[in-house]
């Protein structure tokens, strides 16, 4: 199926989206992880259009086609507020499926920023209360290589590889083109670095507050979904297991042979997680 790029404004910045179906269905809006871009979501907005919905992947600020901010605004708040300017701009509620950022910026938006906004929410391997190690693991991997980039897309992907190994998934260098840029003969990540210090003068660890997005949690009065990866570093069985006891409402799918990057690793079931769902909200 193919796809209709469009834009959002978010305040003075503009977001640029991919488009999946016919407009005038109900829309399901996919936000991408910290470092990745709209592109991450593959095949699986495709396949949702495909029964029936809007499927919309949104570059994050700072990320991919996505306009950068000029003074560096990467908190949680700037994130949800640019999803709340999408839910304006729509003018339907949407499904959000968030992955990792894109789940922290969704809670945020549906439970603090505008409650009862959206009309169903899917977490892809991601809860308030998140695993340091995975994390910091993710933070390692992102900054190795801002300043240096890479010698070429081949290297990228033996970088790749090696920081989510899986014997059977092999990485396309040329399927990492869509996130990197070259300037001088090296290729680059395709966000803006400060993305990384979301808020210079405040506390970093305001990003991942556990008892503000619980407490966000309980006030999303609609369908939840939580998409875990069994090998996850990010999300553990434990950590799943007492998100869902706090916020009981809450379905729970638990993939297994996938890691963080849950639609990346397994997208088949990944895809009909997601539409299973989605069939249950109509």
């Amino acid at each position: 199926m193919e796809s209709e790029t469009i834009t959002f404004s978010a305040g003075a910045l503009s977001l640029t989206a991919d488009r999946y179906g016919d407009s005038t269905d109900p829309p399901v809006v996919f936000l991408h992880g910290g470092g990745q871009t709209r592109h991450s979501w593959g095949r699986a907005a495709a396949v949702v259009a495909e029964t029936g919905w809007c499927a919309i992947t949104v570059d994050l600020r700072g990320h991919g086609e996505s306009a950068w901010d000029p003074t560096g605004s990467y908190g949680l708040d700037d994130y949800a507020g640019d999803l709340v300017a999408v839910f304006d701009q729509l003018g339907h509620d949407p499904v959000v499926v968030g992955a990792s950022l894109g789940g922290l910026t969704a809670i945020r938006a549906m439970g603090g920023l505008r409650p009862g906004s959206g009309r169903g929410l899917i977490l892809v391997d991601i809860v308030p209360e998140m695993e340091r190690t995975g994390t910091n693991r993710i933070g390692d991997f992102l900054r190795a290589h801002v300043e240096t980039g890479f010698g070429s897309l081949e290297e990228a992907a033996e970088v790749v590889a090696a920081y989510a190994p899986r014997a059977d998934r092999a990485i396309d260098p040329a399927g990492l083109r869509k996130n990197l840029r070259e300037r001088n003969g090296r290729w680059y990540w395709h966000w803006d670095p400060a993305f990384l210090m979301p808020d210079p003068q405040g506390d970093p660890a305001k990003m991942f507050d556990p008892v503000m997005l619980t407490e966000c949690m309980h006030r999303i009065d609609v369908p939840k979904l939580l998409v875990r990866g069994r090998m996850s570093d990010v999300v553990s069985e434990e950590g799943a297991r007492r998100f869902l006891a706090q916020v009981p409402d809450v379905s729970y799918v638990d993939v297994a042979d996938a890691a963080h990057m849950v639609a990346g690793d397994k997208n088949d079931v990944f895809r009909a997680a997601v539409t299973d769902f989605l069939a249950g909200l109509n």
